[in-house]
């Protein structure tokens, strides 16, 4: 009888010893669901960055390409006119 209230007590240290690895700790339910939450986080800002890299390589491949990217870059940043335009502003 003596050894089975042992056996007992000891099963029931070794489930409580589980139970706190499971639900407090490194590797436990809460850390495995604040890990998910930072991926989703990671996961939309790489969603974010993917799409500026493709509009920033289209913008290259306008620019090897051709003049009228160059041309229309040069007129708006760069206030450019080609030879024997008049440019007009206008001035609010």
């Amino acid at each position: 009888m003596r050894s089975t209230n042992w056996l007992f007590v000891i099963l029931l240290v070794i489930f409580g010893y589980l139970q706190h690895r499971l639900w407090s700790g490194d590797g436990s339910y809460q850390s495995a669901k604040a890990l998910e939450v930072k991926i989703a986080q990671q996961r939309v800002e790489n969603d974010k960055l993917l799409e500026r890299n493709r509009v920033l390589d289209a913008e290259v491949d306008e620019l090897k390409s051709g003049m009228e990217t160059v041309e229309e870059r040069a007129r708006h940043e760069l206030g450019m006119i080609k030879e024997g335009e008049t440019l007009y502003m206008i001035i609010r």
